[in-house]
């Protein structure tokens, strides 16, 4: 499949450098401050954006991105809103891949292939649903790829060689390795376990590797790009989301620069291993 996120994933190789993925909550704190977040990022250093699309039973993610979902919820983002939200950002950019990550209940409800018909049209690229293993490819994962969405998989440390197969059979875009056993904005892992990680899910795939979970800072960020074809940052993006509110738990005039500054940061880092080979 030919799209944003495979010419973007190129790009980066004719660099020599790895990519910065960042997650944001799209509805967090409010609608109008979480997409003047979004339209900056690019330009903060995002090579790919994941769009979180909230949840009430969210399974996979640590407690800061379930409050930022509980706020997102509270400001009144729906699913139908987040699709009008990538509509908005297309007609600024249209070189960025975005990445909807969420869980299958709202798709389910919006009614799936009413749902990839319109992501597609405005825009969406690709994504991640955390509660839909392989076995159910048939509901959500082929549909998506008839429909020209690339579908990509999660890999934690605990898929073995025998597993790995079957769960990247009908990947695409890229591979998320969850660098850690848990939810999100665990204790990131050692840099030498990322690193042999890597190497065995190379020999399962040639699609790019990016790998998440964990990273918080800028070091953290340049370790994981030396290893991996990108590094993927959300929880430290939503905590200096959540520290840049004001007592009312409402965005402050600080609010966007802050959230961007850090991606400026984190930026700095992955590219600080172009110099390393990202194969």
């Amino acid at each position: 499949m030919s799209g944003r996120i495979e010419k973007r994933f190129q790009a980066l190789r004719e660099e020599g450098r790895a990519g910065l993925i960042t997650f944001t909550m799209l509805g967090d704190p409010d609608i109008e401050t979480s997409f003047e977040i979004l339209r900056g990022l690019p330009a903060a250093g995002a090579d790919i954006i994941e769009i979180g699309s909230p949840f009430t039973d969210p399974m996979a993610d640590g407690p800061v991105i379930q409050v930022a979902g509980q706020r997102a919820l509270k400001a009144g983002i729906t699913l139908r809103k987040t699709i009008s939200l990538v509509r908005r950002f297309r007609e600024e950019d249209k070189d960025t891949p975005l990445v909807l990550m969420g869980y299958y209940n709202p798709i389910y409800i919006y009614g799936v292939e009413r749902f990839l018909k319109d992501a597609k049209e405005a825009g969406l690229d690709g994504m991640i649903v955390v509660d839909l293993p392989p076995e159910e490819d048939q509901e959500l994962c082929v549909p998506a790829l008839k429909a020209g969405l690339d579908f990509i998989r999660l890999v934690a440390p605990t898929s073995d060689d025998n597993r790995l197969p079957r769960v990247l059979e009908n990947s695409s875009g890229f591979v998320y390795y969850i660098s850690i056993t848990g939810v999100t904005g665990a204790t990131g892992a050692a840099a030498s376990s990322v690193e042999s990680a890597v190497a065995r899910l190379r020999r399962h795939t040639e699609l790019p590797i990016a790998v998440g979970f964990g990273i918080k800072t800028l070091e953290q960020a340049a370790e994981v790009a030396r290893a991996a074809d990108a590094a993927v940052v959300g929880t430290s993006i939503i905590s200096e989301l959540e520290n840049s509110l004001n007592s009312d738990g409402a965005a402050s005039p600080g609010t966007v620069d802050s959230v961007l500054g850090l991606v400026r940061a984190l930026s700095v880092g992955v590219r600080q291993s172009a110099t390393e080979t990202v194969s």
